[in-house]
């Protein structure tokens, strides 16, 4: 292990546990270890510096991280201290974000940017790591770029590509998987909507301690043995819990009233009518009758 440098104190970032929250200005990505706001920490790595040996040495980790990482977390830490009205309650993310156009903001841009993408990088590789993934990002993978090998080329190839210095990302952006390369500082995080999964850091301090110009070697054994599928697919499995329109519970249906009491009665019912009595004719007296008449005549 090589000695520390001795760094000013006075810019020496501080260094702190990562809180268990979702990340300020980006809720589907983890909380990377570098704080809500200024002054930004140096998150401590998520391994050893020897872990990712042989294909990142303990020598190359051990600059990239204690110089180069380190060094922009100060920078940016000053940079903001200096400002003529410093915003203290603005997260790293909303810095990168509204410094990004701004050409008077470029060294300010290019420190806040290099501390997040360091600090999303280091998750991006675990020792045993590489090779194809499982899950629902395994199937997006396949819908996306037709089986695992056919990503695979293309995530190499972004990364070798990469003209001088950069970043070679995994993104989502919707419902689709999309590969980025960007250059120098620039980061997928500073455009809304585009949620990076992974990213392989192609800057020559990255690899060149190990392979010198090889970067192809270093790229192509980083796909394969460091990365950290597991921290791709939390991120992913998140995106897709935002995209998924929220359930709402149907109204319960309404409760009807009673109804009111009757507080009128029925009119009773009319008395049944004896029906009228059948005449009885009677035999005799129609005779009677019958003679009584013909005696008139006579």
């Amino acid at each position: 292990m090589l000695p520390r440098p001795a760094v000013d104190s006075t810019r020496r970032p501080v260094r702190g546990p990562a809180p268990p929250l979702p990340e300020a200005d980006a809720p589907t990505l983890p909380d990377l270890g570098h704080g809500r706001r200024a002054p930004f920490a140096l998150p401590a790595l998520p391994y050893a510096e020897t872990a990712l040996a042989p294909v990142i040495s303990a020598k190359t980790i051990y600059f990239h991280y204690h110089r180069h990482h380190a060094g922009y977390v100060a920078t940016l830490n000053r940079l903001l201290a200096g400002q003529p009205s410093p915003s203290p309650n603005r997260s790293l993310i909303a810095i990168l974000r509204g410094s990004a156009e701004a050409p008077s903001q470029a060294a300010l841009f290019n420190n806040a940017a290099q501390v997040w993408n360091h600090s999303f990088y280091w998750h991006c590789l675990t020792p045993g790591g590489g090779g194809r993934p499982g899950g629902a990002l395994a199937a997006a993978i396949d819908r996306t770029f037709g089986s695992y090998a056919t990503f695979r080329e293309h995530m190499i190839a972004a990364a070798v590509g990469q003209f001088g210095s950069g970043w070679a990302w995994l993104c989502v952006e919707g419902d689709r998987l999309t590969i980025r390369r960007t250059a120098n500082a620039q980061s997928p995080i500073q455009v809304p909507g585009l949620t990076p999964l992974l990213t392989i850091d192609v800057w020559e301090h990255a690899y060149y301690l190990d392979v010198q110009n090889r970067r192809a070697d270093h790229v192509t054994r980083v796909v394969d043995r460091l990365l950290n599928w597991s921290f791709a697919t939390r991120i992913f499995e998140a995106h897709q819990r935002a995209l998924a329109p929220p359930f709402t519970a149907a109204p319960p249906m309404p409760v009807l009233a009673p109804l009111p009491a009757q507080t009128t009665s029925a009119p009773p019912p009319a008395p049944l009518q004896e029906p009228p009595p059948i005449p009885v004719w009677r035999i005799a007296d129609t005779r009677a009758a019958s003679l009584a008449r013909l005696a008139r005549r006579r």
